[in-house]
């Protein structure tokens, strides 16, 4: 496990924010970070360099289920392990509590959140056209079976 990977908390969402709004130009907002982490709604997880918040991945965990919410690194962090550290550590939080498949959607302009997803074996499973509220642009959905 990568010991720069923890869980965050309401304590982290100012950091949490301010990457979103680095890496998304629609984005959610603090009230609904806070409101979803109090209600254990979903579990996010942070990757810190040097202290600092470089990545985060959010999830829910519902059922046998794992849907992946957001993954952010930052702009100048990229193409450096941390995508790969965070879903890591979420496959195997998944695999301890017995998680049977995971989905995602993802644009299908963001080829290293592509290539990521395929490099973990997520196979594509479907289309939501003019999905994306920013850019009206297609969203590929994913899906990978923890064998």
């Amino acid at each position: 496990m990568d010991n720069r990977v923890i869980q965050l908390d309401e304590s982290n969402i100012d950091q949490v924010i301010a990457l979103e709004k680095l890496c998304f130009a629609y984005h959610w907002t603090s009230e609904q970070f806070r409101l979803g982490l109090r209600d254990g709604a979903y579990t996010v997880l942070g990757f810190f360099d040097k202290g600092i918040l470089t990545g985060y991945l959010a999830f829910s965990l519902i059922e046998d289920e794992m849907e992946i919410l957001n993954l952010a690194v930052h702009p100048k962090c990229r193409r450096q392990g941390i995508g790969t550290s965070l879903l890591k550590q979420a496959f195997r939080i998944c695999r301890e509590t017995g998680i049977a498949k995971s989905f995602l959607d993802v644009k299908e302009s963001n080829k290293g959140a592509l290539n990521l997803y395929k490099k973990f074996g997520y196979n594509q499973i479907g289309i939501r056209k003019k999905y994306y509220p920013d850019t009206r642009e297609n969203a590929l959905l994913f899906r990978y079976d923890f064998k």
